[in-house]
């Protein structure tokens, strides 16, 4: 977690409005209510290339993402649903905005500053993501939408008030979005608090590159030497492995599917990859976290981020229940997510890099995920 001194965060005298350039356009449309009635639009974000994003009000969701494969063909590479129905009901955090803190909280508990506080248990015996209803599941508001000279922007801000899901602290946070010309989607996080507090902010797109079908043949690589291996609850015991010699070596660009079934302990607690690496940057600089290849439609994600770790995860609990968009079922492991954050139940951990926001300070994070193909 980046942390610099506190000022205005998004530039106080921001202007909304629909804009075009030669850097792209930005659109709005109407996408639905919530189920207590709050309106929700969806932003269209579109760069000079065609690259395009649809982010939603309603949790941040990047609701869709189509940039071109090796052919120049454009296809939407996140999973999620046609309408907000499905968000609303039955979603595993497609493509949403995650807080006040991701990842897991053994026993959703922690103390801080000599106090104890109480989270929902969402995924028992855990707080996963933020509680029952995190940031995913709020209503953002947009504190500008513009194209400028980065390229189209939806700037989006909500305030988590003191005691929401458990966590202290009114929160104001700014989420921001650019769709650059590199065919990159930026996410910038900026955070302040009015009372100590704990923030891990992160994006949850589940990703397909090739838009359909299981992801087990897509080559990764990623920047880390150790990781945080968990108990049974996925929950780290504060231990930082090695990946040398286990199935969580990535140095090497490998096939996902290749070790996933191997007998081993860590996959096994998770039933595949769904564990945090410690990557090989310093915290608060932006580097690279990972890289992952389809071989079939040569498209290429690259991964950058300030954060110290990364949850990369295989989609192991989609099982055929969700119908998503265009009709398309989605199975066992017909995703990847990576999900640059820092790390998982820090709060426990004194050890682990820490997730503590104080007054006076500002929370800031990147994560760039960058589209090419070869």
């Amino acid at each position: 977690m980046a942390l610099v001194t506190a000022g205005c965060l998004a530039g106080c005298s921001c202007m909304m409005g629909h804009s075009n350039s030669d850097k792209g356009t930005i659109s709005e449309t109407d996408f639905g209510k919530t189920l207590d009635g709050t309106p929700v639009e969806l932003y269209t974000l579109r760069n000079s290339n065609g690259m395009e994003a649809k982010i939603m009000t309603y949790g941040g969701i990047v609701q869709s993402l189509k940039v071109p494969d090796k052919n120049g063909n454009f296809g939407d590479i996140v999973l999620g649903y046609d309408s907000i129905d499905g968000y609303l009901t039955n979603s595993p955090f497609f493509g949403a905005l995650i807080g006040r803190y991701g990842n897991r909280i053994a026993n959703g508990k922690f103390t801080l500053d000599g106090q104890e506080y109480t989270l929902p248990t969402n995924d028992v015996p855990n707080c996963l993501h933020g509680g029952d209803k995190g940031f995913f599941a709020r209503v953002w508001k947009v504190s500008r939408a513009e194209v400028d000279s980065d390229g189209p922007k939806l700037e989006l801000s909500y305030l988590s008030k003191d005691g929401e899901e458990g966590f202290p602290g009114n929160m104001k946070v700014y989420a921001t979005y650019t769709v650059t010309e590199d065919n990159g989607l930026k996410v910038d996080f900026k955070a302040t608090t009015d009372k100590d507090t704990v923030c891990n902010l992160t994006h949850h797109s589940y990703f397909n590159l090739r838009g359909s079908g299981d992801i087990l043949d897509y080559i990764v690589y990623i920047n880390a030497d150790k990781f945080t291996p968990v108990n049974e609850h996925l929950i780290p015991t504060g231990e930082l492995e090695p990946v040398a010699g286990t199935p969580f070596d990535f140095l090497t660009p490998t096939a996902i599917g290749a070790r996933i079934n191997q007998d081993d302990e860590q996959l096994k607690f998770a039933k595949g990859y769904d564990d945090n690496w410690v990557l090989n940057h310093p915290a608060g600089e932006d580097g690279l976290a990972a890289r992952v290849k389809d071989p079939v439609s040569g498209r290429v994600l690259t991964v950058y981020t300030t954060a110290p770790g990364m949850q990369f995860y295989t989609g192991n609990f989609l099982n055929g229940t969700i119908q998503g968009k265009g009709g398309q079922v989605y199975q066992y492991r017909n995703a990847f997510c990576m999900e640059p954050q820092d790390f998982p139940d820090a709060l426990n951990h004194p050890a682990f890099p820490s997730s503590e926001l104080k007054p006076g300070e500002t929370y800031q994070s990147m994560i760039l995920y960058k589209f090419s193909a070869e």
